[in-house]
């Protein structure tokens, strides 16, 4: 981490729903939370009915179903391949911004610098500053559409981000996938909501070998 970056990165190892439990302290500190989770995981958006999925399956699969504070579609977390940080960004620091939308594209902008600065990103990297774009199936399935700060690679999804705001901090909550089988997310749908894999969109990858240097460097640029 750069020594002229306020970030400090914090690393922690437990099931994502001990770390979704975990709560910003008052005063907040400027942190960077990098997490590993230790199971598989699928995590529904705050207003998801829990009858998306197929609990049945989930049980067979060894997949704990997690529901997170914030908004938007389900998200399969898989050990070893996905890389889960959350930037806390204080009340009034650089980044923050009454307009909620703000602070998720402050941290797509930097997060698309970072992945360029290591080479991670070869093909053009955009980051989604317009309204969010919704298909038919992003409201169940997260990387199915494009919300505010989210980066795109080569012209699909990579980084899916989420907020959770107090009047403290926000909490930006965002992952990216080393492997992706859109498959394994669809088989723990119940039976009549999954769509087909070949309706839903593309997602990119980067190996998990660069995750460490994405988060180092992306540390080094938040300012």
């Amino acid at each position: 981490m750069s020594a002229a970056s306020p970030y400090r990165i914090v690393r922690t190892t437990s099931t994502a729903a001990d770390f979704h439990a975990r709560t910003v302290p008052d005063p907040a500190p400027s942190e960077l939370w990098q997490h590993d989770i230790t199971s598989p995981a699928l995590v529904l958006g705050s207003t998801q009915d829990e009858l998306v999925v197929d609990l049945d399956a989930c049980g067979r699969a060894g997949v704990e179903v997690v529901r997170r504070r914030s908004g938007g579609g389900a998200v399969l977390l898989l050990p070893g391949e996905v890389t889960w940080i959350d930037v806390i960004v204080p009340a009034g620091a650089p980044g923050w911004s009454d307009d909620v939308h703000g602070p998720m594209v402050w941290l797509g902008r930097h997060l698309a610098e970072a992945l360029t600065t290591v080479g991670a990103a070869t093909d053009d990297v955009v980051v989604h500053d317009g309204a969010l774009h919704s298909t038919r199936w992003s409201p169940l399935v997260c990387f199915d559409g494009v919300g505010a700060g989210e980066v795109l690679v080569g012209g699909h999804k990579l980084v899916g981000i989420s907020q959770r705001r107090t009047r403290h901090a926000a909490r930006l909550q965002c992952c990216w996938y080393s492997t992706y089988e859109p498959d394994r997310l669809v088989e723990l749908l119940a039976s009549d909501r999954r769509p087909a894999t070949t309706d839903l969109a593309p997602v990119a990858t980067v190996p998990a070998a660069m995750s460490d240097a994405i988060v180092a460097a992306l540390a080094a640029t938040l300012a």
